[in-house]
């Protein structure tokens, strides 16, 4: 598709209907700026995928009109693609201190720090982009240096709010630009791009200050050791872990790759404050008293190899769980990790400990980083657009703040739900949707990228729901007859010495298949394996209602 003409387009590479991919374009003739690069980690309909990540194909095909990728904030379906897109397609990274610092080590494992452009931006930075002029303003998460874009285009004016909320009391002090935000709609905003997680929710998402007096007073009731699992992204909510720690006099370990790095760059970078001497080892915690103990931890979402499941099923080589330690979950389970979660929780209670779980609006432990509705109307009412695209989030999300951007004065036809690819194009101050690019996923696994497809994906599928049967047969070419064999290797299909009945009739149905084949003059090797997949299949349909995978083995001789 051409979207090269004097026109403005808009679209989403990843993100749109879906809660962990994100990549925008917005796109002026011959330029394009790129914001956030996410990757999303796969669920049960991608057998052995490692990572998800956006495809590029689209910009890989139009790299010379790329100006660049700016990242909104740190949090790993934003940045989480970075080191596979860039890969493909070298482009300068802009944004802020943590962020950049969060990016560099992603980069310096990946062999691509020296290659790759880097440039720091804050929210009164202005960056020329071709014939697009980039600003921002500030805005509150649940990670420090968070940023809205501005894009300035000839066609008029283009926000992209990031993931946000409005918090009065925020842990860093670093309040949302308001007043820039009125300005913006003030002289006139041609399209907003808002975020719709939390939209469902109604009311205001609340302070994040207000877990750290839940925190404080939990660790002030425990006996022994306290065990907080969160996500290391969160850095104001280990900001007030730390500091609870310091109001209950205790040390503080960590444990987690993910969660020591995370500390490590925020501390570096001025973003966390630690009191000295806080800090020890995991392998020291046994060297102070239980009450004087904290322990940082990843694993919040049951994740089997996670610091937290380990502790839970006593095999971390360092630290173990000991009853009476109090284990504080402060995260919300994320939709389809509510089982891995229950298990821990139930490992936990095994070993004694006690244990704080659940929603966070229960146990005041947990609240969210993204706007609820009447923050998302306030976004709405001080921006003011002429036109409004949803963004992130399922797509009955993007519907309920649809609802709510009409509320607050759009017009229901100047509102874009758009797919994935599907563009927006404003030209002469008039949108319309124009057509799809290309889009998608693109599946990592192990080295490979982009090489596991929908039949490899669908094979998988098959050899874990019904396994796999391989038969062997060695035909005589000259002879026209079998000379040995069929021998069948049954994997993940039935159990050998309890289905020897079976497996002696699935051998006949392939002789007589084999036999039956060569007397008819078939001799080539993809019609006889055809034929034995085909026979020896329905067979086993009927005999057992499964379909193994079937891998013929026909060796001639």
């Amino acid at each position: 598709m051409n979207l090269t003409k004097q026109k403005l387009s808009i679209f989403a590479l990843g993100g749109v209907g879906e809660i962990g991919k994100n990549m925008y374009v917005v796109q002026y003739a011959d330029d394009m700026v790129v914001i956030d690069c996410g990757s999303k980690f796969p669920d049960e309909e991608f057998p052995g995928v490692d990572l998800i990540v956006p495809d590029i194909s689209y910009l890989i095909e139009n790299r010379d009109k790329v100006r660049g990728v700016i990242i909104t904030h740190g949090h790993e379906d934003h940045i989480g693609g970075l080191p596979h897109i860039l890969k493909q397609l070298n482009m300068p990274v802009y944004t802020g201190r943590l962020t950049m610092g969060l990016i560099e080590g992603k980069l310096k494992e990946a062999g691509l720090l020296g290659s790759t452009e880097r440039i720091l931006i804050h929210e009164d930075s202005e960056v020329q982009l071709g014939t697009i002029k980039a600003s921002f303003f500030k805005t509150n998460h649940s990670i420090p240096n968070s940023l809205g874009i501005v894009l300035h285009t000839p066609e008029g004016v283009v926000v992209h709010t990031g993931d946000f909320k409005f918090d009065h009391t925020p842990v860093n002090d670093q309040y949302a630009d308001l007043h820039r935000m009125a300005e913006i709609g003030k002289n006139g905003l041609l399209a907003l791009l808002s975020e719709s997680t939390n939209v469902e929710r109604p009311g205001y998402t609340p302070s994040e200050k207000s877990v750290g007096v839940n925190l404080v007073e939990a660790f002030r009731k425990a006996r022994q050791r306290v065990i907080v699992s969160t996500f290391a992204s969160n850095v104001h909510r280990l900001q007030q872990v730390i500091e609870a720690a310091a109001a209950s006099n205790r040390k503080l370990a960590t444990i987690g790759r993910s969660m020591v790095n995370m500390i490590s760059i925020a501390s570096e970078l001025g973003y966390l404050n630690l009191p000295d001497g806080m800090l020890i080892e995991p392998g020291d915690v046994n060297k102070y008293p239980p009450e004087q103990v904290a322990i940082l931890c990843t694993g919040s979402q049951g994740e089997t190899m996670s610091a937290l499941s380990r502790l839970a099923r006593s095999n971390h080589r360092q630290v173990e769980i000991l009853p009476g330690d109090t284990v504080i979950i402060s995260a919300n389970p994320i939709p389809g990790n509510e089982r891995r979660i229950g298990r821990v929780v139930d490992e936990l209670f095994r070993l004694g400990a006690d244990v704080i779980y659940g929603p966070g609006s229960q146990t005041g432990m947990h609240v969210s980083g993204h706007a609820s509705q009447e923050e998302l109307k306030l976004m709405l009412g001080l921006m003011q657009p002429k036109y409004f695209i949803p963004i992130h989030g399922e797509y009955r999300m993007q519907i309920r703040h649809r609802k709510l951007a009409e509320t607050m004065g759009v017009e229901k036809d100047n509102i874009f739900l758009v797919d994935i690819g599907e563009v927006v194009e404003i030209e002469g101050g008039a949108a319309r949707k124009a057509g799809k690019v290309k889009s998608g996923n693109t599946l990592i696994d192990g080295l490979g990228v982009g090489d596991v497809g929908n039949i490899v994906l669908r094979e998988r599928k098959q050899l874990s729901e019904d396994g796999v049967m391989i038969v062997v047969v060695t035909v005589g070419k000259q002879a026209g007859a079998i000379l040995s064999g069929p021998d069948i290797i049954s994997r993940g299909f039935v159990y050998i010495r309890e289905s020897e009945g079976l497996l002696d009739e699935a051998t006949r149905v392939v002789a007589a298949t084999i036999n039956r084949l060569m007397q008819d003059n078939v001799n080539e090797w993809a019609a006889l394996k055809s034929g034995v997949k085909e026979n020896l299949g329905r067979f086993l349909y009927e005999k057992t209602k499964r379909k193994p995978m079937i891998l013929p083995i026909i060796m001639e001789v």
